[in-house]
């Protein structure tokens, strides 16, 4: 059976600056990198990587990196696991897009929302996650996997691991939390456990 830890990219500027980072590139803050650094030295201590598979995007390229040092892995990027488009509402500010009259507020009722500008709704960004889950049941069994990736994409994961959607949870983790999964493969319900490394300790995620 293989495992998968699933890792939210470390603190980025968007996350410091409250902003809705979307896919741009925003890199993480220097805080973000000393919190990489040390979540990669403490998980090395305590599993073996067969595999580091990360988002394209600046943040999640740059805490992979972390890993690659500390375990001498080249990451393989992948689009599917990228970030959420959210069109124009991208860059914005928490307070900017609650203001706009468009924007879905409710987390927990956008499945089919698509955001003005060629974003994405929920249900396309599960599509993808779903082919990349897929795909990760050819990989040889017995290998450990690291997945480098995003915070929307953690509530869409969580849900096709229990075999839940439509529904989704509104919650998201830490970043640098990470989920450890016995992947038994999409046509089961996955149990899903928290690690909490480095900065993820110090703090609760408020949605």
């Amino acid at each position: 059976m293989k495992t998968l830890y699933f890792i939210r990219h470390a603190e980025s500027e968007a996350n410091l600056g409250r902003i809705m980072a979307s896919q741009l590139p925003y890199p993480l803050t220097q805080a973000g990198r000393a919190d990489a650094d040390q979540i990669s030295r403490e998980l090395k201590e305590l599993v073996p990587l067969d595999r580091i598979i990360s988002s394209p995007l600046v943040r999640a390229v740059e805490t992979a990196q972390f890993f690659e040092k500390a375990y001498g892995l080249e990451p393989e990027l992948d689009d599917r696991i990228i970030e959420h488009h959210l069109g124009l509402f991208s860059g914005m500010t928490y307070d900017e897009v609650n203001k706009h009259p468009s924007y879905e507020a409710n987390a927990l009722n956008r499945w089919n929302w698509i955001p003005e500008g060629h974003g994405e709704s929920y249900s396309m960004v599960a599509d993808r996650i779903r082919d990349f889950l897929a795909s990760l049941e050819n990989f040889p069994e017995n290998e450990n996997i690291l997945i480098v990736t995003h915070a929307v994409c953690f509530r869409l994961i969580r849900a096709l691991l229990e075999g839940t959607l439509p529904v989704y949870p509104k919650g998201f983790p830490n970043n640098g939390e990470i989920w450890k999964v016995e992947f038994q493969g999409l046509e089961k319900k996955n149990l899903i456990e928290s690690i909490f490394l480095g900065k993820s300790r110090d703090f609760i995620h408020k949605p």
